[in-house]
């Protein structure tokens, strides 16, 4: 798996890049942002770890420019406290954040994760998936109702795509909770209340949805067309 650690702590880079070689992971590098963006464009690359604060270019400008071109896996590394950002970072299409200091251990449980949860990602050798007025650009992470883009959260797109990838199967709640939220615990309002937010935006009447469909007591499906 081929990794690269975009930050411009050296010492850190340095400790962090031999933690995870250790692991058998395959680590690039770049110190600032307008180098990471040129290595992103012709690197294949499995994951990025970025930084909040670069010289050059920002994480957030670069976080954008990256989900222009690509669809990789993005672990933001953010100072503690900055709320803001990590907030902004998962809107933007990041996939997860770790907060500094931490333990290598923590991110690599981390990364992990993200990995697994791609792996749900419908269609994974396609760039699109459509319905009836609905399109997926997996790539862009972006969703298109009747020629329109809408706007989805980072929560809100992982949950359409999980039920996407497994058309026609019901995927209980705290299963669902479980992937998108990379945790056991299991909150129903959480699920109940961003499959809710996501019908507004791609059914055409939420009240009588078409494409994500309920079991009642159990969980969430994907109506599978034949």
């Amino acid at each position: 798996m081929d990794l690269l650690i975009v930050d411009d702590e050296k010492p850190f880079v340095l400790g962090l890049t031999t933690s995870l070689r250790k692991e058998g992971y395959t680590v690039y590098t770049a110190y600032d942002g307008i180098s990471a963006l040129e290595m992103i464009k012709n690197q294949k690359l499995d994951m990025v770890l970025l930084d909040v604060m670069l010289p050059e270019m920002d994480g957030i400008t670069l976080l954008k420019k990256i989900r222009d071109i690509c669809n990789v896996p993005v672990i933001m590394l953010t100072a503690k406290d900055d709320y803001a950002d990590m907030v902004l970072g998962l809107e933007l299409g990041a996939d997860d954040y770790v907060t500094k200091p931490f333990n290598s251990r923590v991110l690599i449980a981390r990364i992990k994760a993200v990995v697994r949860r791609k792996s749900l990602a419908p269609d994974s050798y396609h760039n699109q998936f459509s319905l009836r007025d609905l399109i997926i650009d997996y790539n862009l992470r972006n969703v298109y109702k009747n020629n329109k883009e809408i706007t989805l959260t980072s929560k809100e797109f992982d949950i359409l795509c999980v039920l996407v990838r497994n058309k026609g199967v019901v995927i209980p709640r705290d299963r669902l909770y479980e992937i998108v939220w990379d945790t056991p615990e299991f909150d129903t309002r959480t699920v109940d209340v961003h499959v809710r937010n996501l019908r507004e935006k791609i059914e055409t009447d939420p009240s009588n949805p078409y494409f994500i469909r309920t079991k009642w007591g159990v969980g969430y499906y994907f109506i599978k067309e034949s």
